[in-house]
């Protein structure tokens, strides 16, 4: 009989911040960790988010036999509804966990059909030959587990995204213990997040944001507009905590902060005293000097919450001189121009902005692991092999570094990227093996479409270069032209510039058409295609721009 192996195959969040997941397959059977989606830069015109492409798994979908969730942040499980259509397979996840994979599977009219199973840290499920113990994680979001798996060729770790919180808000410590009991058993590989890895020491608790924010809210004039990350579950007891304790009601705005909410709270994973909340419909009229407002719109998104709030275009609340607005959470890289754009026009409305955090007091903390921390898990565990996660390469090279430095790894650091798989074998090897399929696939989620790199690539020729759609009304008798071609641009050429260089184009299609058989004319594709190359050269050869050519030709 041949030898059991693991193969770990890396489908997303190596290179990348995002789109996290990961399959491990042994024999014919596979999981996958995670499926996250992560939001498009600047130049992906149009796309709304981008997930990553599971052909991998659709190639080898006999073998997959489910999908387990670390935690509950859109780079973990912000996939699922798009994945679920096509591979219909059992979810784990923790209950706060699944109750935001609920809310995104309603949406897409997948709720019915998708089979999710709870789990709880401590726990261990079976699942093919994997046996999986969920260990509890601190981290930004609440119900957060890293993966111990049983394999046939060892144990594996996962951490999932985490930081050592010594002072939890739940009072839920990070499992250390557990780790520990494995590192003593032998593990064979750890797979560890590696986002802050840049940032020295530790990372500060959750907790050491109240005493900043319980002075700003004390200090504060009129009334205080905070806005974190909806899924931010801790901080927003927090916030709430602080302003029943200085006198102040919590208004909430944003879907999302609203959706979260109401989940944490139907959960019991958040504390909500009676009479502390105040209606939205209602936060125009109450006292500012009483009021903190938590809304939604962190990375200054379009149509967020706080986006309106800044340029006095929400209906439910106006801001005016001397309130508060404090940022609490952390700039995501790509985001800056459309946050201080949104600062700006709230310094406008002579607004107190509070957007940094000091290093003495902050007003936002991260949720993953700085360097002591890795350090402290990395010598916890003692893997043989160890691979760094979540994170662009950069990232992943300093944790690789930083694993050599502390000297904890008895075999090798294995530096992967998204698509390149490794395999360990029975007898405790490690070998990185052919890449697979892997990438990126863009969707537009008004029409849920995959969208395909060559329309990205007619966007930004269209912002660059602007479309002209040269317009020929033809005898369909005669073949003959009966009008004057008519030429209509946009983002192309500006007007008191461009009357030349139309005419002479009129000129050139005119000059196409008459030059054609009449065959030819009879053929409207073949026409199309004669004046598009036509004009093409002319426009580029005059002004050196190469914009989108769509001919209409209509028949009378």
């Amino acid at each position: 009989m041949s030898q059991p192996s693991l193969w770990a195959v890396p489908l997303g969040g190596l290179g990348e911040f995002g789109m996290n997941m990961l399959a491990l397959r042994s024999g014919d059977d596979m999981i996958v960790i995670d499926a996250g989606l992560m939001f498009p830069e600047q130049e992906l015109l149009g796309v709304d988010i981008v997930i990553p492409d599971v052909t991998y798994l659709k190639q080898n979908k006999h073998m997959l036999r489910a999908i387990v969730l670390t935690h509950g942040h859109e780079d973990h499980i912000g996939a699922m509804p798009y994945i679920l259509a096509d591979l219909n397979v059992p979810v784990y996840g923790t209950q706060f966990t699944l109750a935001l994979v609920r809310r995104r599977l309603e949406e897409h009219g997948l709720l019915d059909v998708a089979r999710l199973r709870q789990i709880a840290p401590g726990q261990t499920t079976e699942i093919g030959p994997f046996q999986i113990e969920y260990l509890h994680v601190t981290h930004s979001t609440i119900d957060c587990v890293a993966l111990a798996i049983r394999t046939p060729v060892g144990i594996v770790i996962h951490t999932g995204d985490y930081k050592i919180d010594p002072t939890p808000v739940d009072g839920k410590p990070f499992d250390l213990h557990a780790f520990a009991r494995y590192g003593q058993q032998g593990v064979l590989a750890l797979f560890s997040d590696s986002t802050n890895v840049e940032r020295p020491g530790f990372t500060p608790s959750e907790r050491a944001v109240v005493v900043r924010l319980e002075e700003l809210f004390r200090a504060a004039p009129a009334k205080v507009v905070v806005s974190c990350f909806s899924s931010s579950i801790h901080r927003i007891q927090q916030v709430i905590d602080i302003a029943g304790s200085v006198g102040r009601k919590v208004g909430l705005l944003g879907r999302s902060m609203v959706d979260n909410v109401e989940i944490a709270h139907d959960l019991g994973k958040l504390r909500v005293p009676d009479g502390s909340l105040v209606r939205s419909q209602d936060l125009r009229t109450f006292d500012p000097r009483r009021l903190v407002v938590l809304a939604s719109g962190t990375q200054a998104e379009p149509m967020s919450a706080l986006s309106r709030i800044a340029v006095d275009n929400h209906r439910l609340l106006s801001l005016a001189e001397n309130d508060t607005v404090i940022l609490s959470a952390r700039i995501i890289p790509g985001n800056e121009k459309a946050i201080f754009r949104m600062i700006d026009h709230l310094f406008r409305r002579r607004v107190l902005v509070y957007y940094e955090s000091g290093r003495n007091a902050p007003i936002h903390v991260s949720g993953h692991a700085s360097q002591e921390e890795m350090k402290i898990l990395l010598q916890l565990v003692r893997p043989k092999y160890f691979v760094p996660l979540h994170g662009e390469y950069r990232q992943l090279f300093q944790h690789a570094a930083l694993a050599q430095q502390v000297g904890s790894v008895s075999g090798q650091v294995l530096l992967l990227e998204t698509g390149r798989p490794v395999e360990f074998t029975a007898d405790g090897h490690a070998y990185e093996r052919e890449p697979v399929a892997a990438g990126r696939v863009m969707v537009d989620s008004g029409s849920l479409e995959e969208v395909e790199e060559v329309v990205i690539r007619d966007r930004k020729h269209l912002s660059e270069d602007g479309v002209v759609v040269p317009i020929i009304v033809i005898d369909k008798h005669t073949g003959e032209i009966e009008l004057s071609p008519e030429i209509v641009t946009r983002g192309f050429l500006p007007a008191e510039d461009g009357q030349e260089t139309l005419a002479r184009a009129r000129e050139v299609v005119l000059k196409t058409v008459e030059g054609s058989s009449s065959e030819e004319k009879m053929d409207w594709s073949v026409i199309k295609e004669k004046i598009r190359v036509d004009l093409k050269r002319y426009l580029n050869k005059h002004t050196s721009k190469r914009p989108l050519i769509l001919p209409v030709i209509l028949e009378v």
